[in-house]
Parts: structure tokens; C-alpha cells; sequence
């Protein structure tokens, strides 16, 4: 009698193994240990999250709330529902929305175009508000979009009650979910997020720099907001690139506005020199093919739903090791996108990774003769 799955080991499996350096591997010192509250260093592409402290504990967000309001905002930009040339009345509660501002004057109608730039480049409370106002209605309304498309992204610590960010009660978000917020962004609006990168904007005759200082110091840095209040501390969401690999950073409860800038810059240079990022297989692509028994075809290829990276130690690549389980008695119909196996990819002892491997094509019930042979085939087996 068969195992219930198969255990395949190819050379398809190691391809990716050859291809990489052959350096010795650099030994990983500690990360920095910072003074913020709470901080992350969150790999874009991998979700590893390569040090951290408290991620998951729920805190005032401050600005970084505008993150989720600019994700709003785009997707009503990227379905239609909103257009960049739209003019907007400013109501006067907007216009006297305190702290960070705009400058936006309720007697002229202000492009949408105009206001997004103002929440991402100026963090100004008077056009996120009047950005919210626009597109629900009511700040109420719109933080209920906040709270859907949370919920959507699986955003499980975080609550918004309005779109600025201001101190409120009930108005929460971790680390955690803001890494995953800002890896939502970059994936899921690649059109709007090099907004974020601007480094200043003009408007009513007045141009405000930039608040996010990474963008002057670190070339690789090309976003995304930061925070302040009182309760909050000084916060800071930012990402970085350097060739293929994508770090986001998260700091929250800072001491100063400087040292936010300087705890996000350690992360980034601890984890751009000691770690490294590899796409080991696209989607699509086939990895193995998988017996069918009362099949139209004999066998069913078998690949990746989604690209499939990995973060490991510098230099640990060439140690990484991979193995692939499949069914043994897939029977007809088999349908494409179904899961039909397992990819798995250790270091060591530690699996690091571990993908369904899913069909790649649809493959339908034989003919009877067809049927009768692979009968008689799984007789043999038993």
C-alpha cells in the first residue's frame, strides 16, 4: 500500500540553488534594539517580519491613519468612482480642521488631484477631511469605508473613527497592520504609490516639503507617512528598495521627530547588509507533473498560484534545500487552480516556506477505454 503522498525530490527542485553565490555566509549580529514603543522591519515580498517589538499591540496611529485614507481614495480612483480632475467644494469644518494643513481656501474649489497630494505629501488634516467628506458624505461614513476594506485586508488590530488621525477614542492600529497596510498600497496601486516619493508640493502659493526626511537621506527610500501626537509619540511607515528586495519599516511611539528617522534608517541598513530576498519560482510555471488515473491526459502539470519568494540570512542561499509531496492517485477531474501537492523549502532543519503546488491545467474524465486501463493499473497497485 502507498504512502498517502509521494515524496518527490527532482533537480527542478535545486535549480535555484545553482544560481546563487557562492560567498561565505555573513553571520547575523543582533538587530538594533530601539527606543521607540513598538517598531517592525517587515519584508515586502516575503511577509517575514525580520525583528520586532510589540507588532501586534493596538496604539494611537496619529497620521499614519491617512495611509488607510489614501488607500480609499485610490481605490475609488483606480474603479472610476473617483476622478483626479474632480473639483471640490471645501466645507468650513474641514478648513478649520486642526494641526498639519493644507492651506486649502474654502471659497476656491480644489482638484481631488490637488487634496491626495496634500494628505501624502503634506499630511494636511484640512484636505484629508474634505477628501473624506467628498467621497462619503460624512467622516463618519467614510471611516466605516476605513474599517471595510480593514477588515478586507485583514487588518485585525486596527479601528478608525476618523481619516486624520487626531486623538479619538476607539481609534487604533499595531505595526503589524500597518506593514501589512503599506504592502497593500505598493502591491495593489503600483500607479499611485510613487506619489508617495514626492518631495514637496505647492499649493496656494505655499510649498511644504516632504515630511517623511528618509526621502532626503536614503535614495532607496520612496515612501510612505508619518505620524505625531501627543498620545502617539512620533511615528513613522516607510519602505525601502534595494535591487530586488522591499523592506518596509514601522516605528510607533518614538521619542523625537529626528529619532524616528534614525530608528527607521538602522532597520533598513541592518537589514538591506544581513539578509537577502530571492523570487525562487514564478506563477504558472510548471515544477512537476502529477500522475492521472481515468484521465484525458496521463498526467497533470503542477506549478505555483503566486510567485514565490524567500528571505534567508546573506550568504545562506546555497544551503537552502527543496523538496516537493504529491498525491500518487489523482483521479479525473481534475480541475486548474485545485491544490494537488506541496512545495517546501527548508534551511536546516527550519522550514522556511511551504506552497500548495496547484494544477495548471484542467484535465477531464477519459474515455471508458481509458477509464478500464487505469482500473486495472490501481488493481495491480493495492
Amino acid at each position: 500500500m502507498q504512502s498517502r503522498y509521494a515524496l518527490v525530490r527532482r533537480a527542478f527542485g535545486l535549480m535555484f540553488l545553482t544560481a546563487a553565490a557562492t560567498a561565505a555566509p555573513v553571520p547575523v549580529p543582533s538587530a538594533p534594539q530601539l527606543g521607540a514603543r513598538s517598531y517592525l522591519l517587515y519584508d515586502y515580498h516575503t511577509g517575514q517580519i525580520l525583528t520586532a517589538k510589540d507588532p501586534e499591540v493596538p496604539q494611537p496611529p496619529a497620521s499614519l491613519t491617512k495611509i488607510m485614507t489614501a488607500y480609499v481614495a485610490f481605490d475609488a480612483l483606480k474603479k472610476g468612482e473617483l476622478k483626479l480632475d474632480e473639483e471640490i467644494t471645501i466645507s468650513a469644518e474641514a478648513w478649520r480642521t486642526g494641526g498639519s494643513r493644507s492651506f486649502i481656501d474654502p471659497a476656491k474649489p480644489v482638484p481631488v488631484e490637488v487634496l491626495v497630494h496634500g494628505v501624502l505629501t503634506q499630511s494636511g488634516n484640512d484636505a484629508t477631511l474634505a477628501l473624506a467628506e467628498h467621497m462619503a458624505g460624512t467622516e463618519t461614513a467614510f471611516a466605516d469605508l476605513m474599517n471595510a476594506h480593514a477588515k478586507r485586508l485583514g487588518l485585525t488590530q486596527t479601528h478608525f473613527v476618523n481619516s486624520h488621525g487626531l486623538p479619538a477614542d476607539d481609534h487604533y492600529s499595531s505595526p503589524l497592520d500597518m506593514a501589512h497596510l503599506a504592502a497593500a498600497t505598493i502591491r495593489d496601486f503600483p500607479d499611485y504609490y510613487p506619489w508617495y516619493a514626492l518631495k514637496s508640493f505647492t499649493w496656494n502659493n505655499i510649498t511644504q516639503p516632504n515630511r517623511n526626511r528618509l526621502l532626503f537621506w536614503d535614495k532607496s527610500v520612496d515612501g510612505l507617512k508619518t505620524g505625531y501626537t501627543e498620545a502617539a509619540g512620533y511615528c513613522l511607515v516607510t519602505s525601502a528598495q534595494r535591487e530586488d528586495m522591499r523592506l518596509i519599516a514601522v516605528i510607533m511611539g518614538s521619542a523625537s521627530d529626528r529619532s524616528r528617522f534614525q530608528e527607521a534608517q538602522a532597520l533598513f541598513n541592518w537589514g538591506f547588509r544581513f539578509y537577502e530576498t530571492h523570487r525562487l519560482y514564478p506563477a504558472g510555471e510548471k515544477r512537476t507533473d502529477a500522475p492521472v488515473f481515468g484521465g484525458q491526459e496521463s498526467s497533470v502539470p503542477l506549478g505555483l498560484a503566486e510567485d514565490a519568494y524567500i528571505t534567508v540570512p546573506r550568504g545562506k542561499y546555497a544551503e537552502l534545500a527543496a523538496s516537493v509531496e504529491v498525491a500518487p492517485r489523482l483521479t479525473a477531474p481534475v480541475a486548474k487552480g485545485s491544490a494537488q501537492g506541496t512545495l517546501r523549502v527548508k534551511l536546516g532543519d527550519e522550514v522556511l516556506m511551504e506552497r500548495p503546488l496547484v494544477a495548471l491545467a484542467d484535465v477531464g474524465e477519459g474515455n471508458i477505454f481509458r477509464r478500464a486501463i487505469d482500473a486495472a493499473r490501481l488493481w495491480w497497485q493495492e
